[in-house]
């Protein structure tokens, strides 16, 4: 940890953190920030009155929203780490459990496919494939993971490497098992993300899988970013850690689609 976070004061870091929740979901209840934050109702609202104060929110009834689009913004790779980090680790442990020796995988760049990958660390006899600079830096030093990094241009945000030769590569690839990290899921415009070349490497990658899941916490499911992936017709399954509305759950059934449920690990007190 830097010095600058360090000397912040704890009141400066939750409203960090509440910043960092609002570029994720684009609004935020108080609720919300009670629940994660562990801070009382008029501390919450406070916070949320000095960050309108210093501008990029908007307070609405019982919360905020950012002063902008949500669809049209785009969270860093570091921005989304420290973020309901005990949900993407349970939706991590149930992917890498699904990965046995001799596997192929895929991995898209993200912060929930980057615990994936630290979790594959101590598996032995596999290959990943992957268009992520920090997800084959994280393996790089496991001796029983083989790593294929394709190549392309990278985009600072999300760590992907994307462009033509990212494509070329991947069309002489076969992978097994494909997990997609993804910005938005819902029924009506399947997977989606927030960058048009993300999208074109996640839509060849798809293709290039025998079989796919995708890997999201709750709050993508029922949002949608700008660029679609595929349609959820593509996928074998989706692990996220919250239950799905019902109506999306009923799709996924009616399309022979796997849900995975994963569970957080309790806190020791």
């Amino acid at each position: 940890m830097s010095t600058d976070r360090i000397s912040l004061s704890k009141g400066e870091l939750r409203r960090e953190n509440i910043m960092r929740l609002l570029k994720l979901q684009g609004k935020v209840t108080i609720q919300e920030i009670t629940e994660k934050f562990g801070c009382s109702e008029p501390t919450a609202r406070r916070d949320l009155d000095l960050l309108e104060k210093q501008g990029g929110i908007i307070r609405s009834f019982g919360g905020a929203q950012l002063d902008a689009s949500p669809i049209a913004f785009e969270a860093s790779f570091t921005d989304k780490q420290q973020l309901l980090l005990l949900e993407k680790e349970a939706i991590a442990r149930t992917a890498a459990a699904m990965v046995q020796q001799g596997d192929i995988v895929g991995l898209t760049g993200g912060s929930t496919t980057f615990l994936i990958a630290r979790m594959l660390k101590q598996h032995q006899g596999i290959t990943v494939v992957t268009n992520a600079v920090n997800i084959a830096m994280e393996l790089s030093d496991s001796e029983g993971v083989q790593v294929v990094l394709t190549g392309g241009v990278m985009r600072r945000k999300s760590f992907e490497l994307c462009g033509p030769l990212a494509e070329k590569v991947l069309e002489g690839l076969h992978i097994g098992k494909m997990f997609m990290g993804i910005d938005g899921f819902t029924v009506e415009a399947g997977m989606t993300t927030f960058s048009e070349q993300e999208a074109v490497i996640g839509a060849l990658m798809l293709k290039r899988a025998a079989t796919s899941y995708a890997v999201f916490d709750h709050t993508k499911a029922g949002k949608n970013s700008l660029f679609s992936i595929a349609p959820l017709t593509a996928l074998k399954g989706c692990i996220t850690d919250q239950k799905l509305p019902d109506a999306m759950t009923k799709y996924l059934k009616a399309h022979r689609i796997e849900l995975f449920v994963a569970e957080k690990e309790q806190m020791e007190v």
